[in-house]
């Protein structure tokens, strides 16, 4: 039997959100995705699918005259709606081969942009890497060909998209931060859904300064972003926890590319809010952490355990005494040592070569 402290989830308020996205998937006629997805809405896959067949019967139909009667632009345009269908059904099998004829029979260079553009979309639809990263080097090629610069800002959208996938959050940053002021890409997400992750990805991928210069003028309107940088540059960690946590029901389980890198960004920005303390001090106790946290000692432990463990952190814990004692001073010393043995390496490898033009 439930404790009646804790009320049940009824009615769950993520129902109309459900019924929402199935209104679309209705809407845009996706039996191909539905099918792919393994949905047992059987009644409603086989209203799709006799929508589908009537469309596409009418595009062949279309296209079949225009090869009898009309022009290479017009069998083209054809073409081109005819895989677009495709791609809006969630036809994963017949969007490729219908965009690869396409671009056969189109001549321009902006629309054979396009068309390889659309090919990245449905690889980051179905999350399928091999085929975003080769139609990227399409895309490249094609535009370094001679493509406009609203394609061009446009692919590094994609390309960042990509970035985000594999969990490259560095390379992500600079070509969003980059597409801030540039950004028509309205095809792949709306303008806040961009900045949103522009900041994110600034988040793991750019140090303190830069996320504090390059992303804070962009995201008043978003105001759990807003509330987790401005807490981390301010060093006001208790609500950068509060915020991260939010930030990440928010914006990283729902979307399908950082959804599955989610423990991963939440724990990267913890490990930058360790650091981002730890390297004010030479010591300080367990308690002041986690009071500066609002977190228990308990979880402190094994939180900074786990990262001193694997090498994250460059401290150690007395638990005895229940000090935190950073290594920082030690491991700038070894750096010193080190480049001094490479400066007296330097100094030896001289002299030897003196010496051997001498000797010889």
């Amino acid at each position: 039997m439930a404790d009646d402290s804790v009320p049940l989830p009824f009615p769950n308020l993520k129902v109309p959100q459900w019924h929402y996205q199935l209104t679309h998937i209705e809407r845009l006629q996706m039996a191909p995705y539905l099918r792919h997805v393994e949905s047992d809405n059987v009644n409603l896959i086989a209203k799709l699918e006799e929508k589908n067949k009537t469309t596409l019967d009418e595009l062949e139909a279309k296209l079949k005259d225009a090869e009898e009667n009309q022009g290479e632009s017009e069998i083209s345009e054809l073409l081109r709606s005819r895989a677009m269908y495709y791609c809006r059904i969630g036809d994963r099998e017949n969007s490729i081969p219908a965009l690869e004829t396409a671009l056969e029979k189109t001549a321009g260079l902006g629309a054979r942009i396009d068309l390889v553009l659309a090919m990245v979309r449905v690889g980051l639809f179905f999350s399928d890497n091999q085929l975003i990263t080769s139609n990227i080097t399409r895309a490249e090629d094609l535009i370094d060909s001679g493509g406009d610069w609203d394609r061009r800002n446009r692919l590094k959208v994609y390309r960042a998209l990509h970035h985000l996938s594999v969990r490259n959050y560095k390379e992500a940053a600079e070509l969003l931060i980059d597409s801030l002021s540039t950004f028509t890409a309205t095809e792949l997400m709306e303008y806040e859904e961009f900045v949103a992750l522009a900041v994110l990805a600034a988040g793991v991928g750019c140090d303190r300064k830069g996320i504090n210069s390059e992303v804070t003028g962009c995201i008043p309107s978003i105001p759990n972003l807003a509330t987790m940088t401005d807490s981390l540059y301010k060093s006001n960690y208790s609500q950068f926890f509060l915020s991260l946590a939010e930030v990440e029901q928010q914006y990283l389980l729902p979307n399908p590319i950082l959804a599955p890198h989610a423990r991963y960004y939440v724990r990267e920005m913890r490990i930058r809010a360790y650091t981002q303390l730890l390297e004010s001090y030479r010591s300080l106790t367990l308690e002041r952490m986690c009071r500066s946290f609002g977190v228990s000692e308990g979880f402190m432990d094994r939180d900074l355990s786990r990262f001193i463990a694997s090498g994250r952190l460059a401290c150690t814990i007395d638990k005895v005494s229940g000090v935190i004692t950073t290594n920082k001073l030690s491991a700038q010393n070894k750096t010193a040592v080190y480049e001094q043995v490479l400066k007296q390496g330097d100094l030896l490898l001289n002299d030897i070569q003196k010496l051997h033009r001498v000797v010889g």
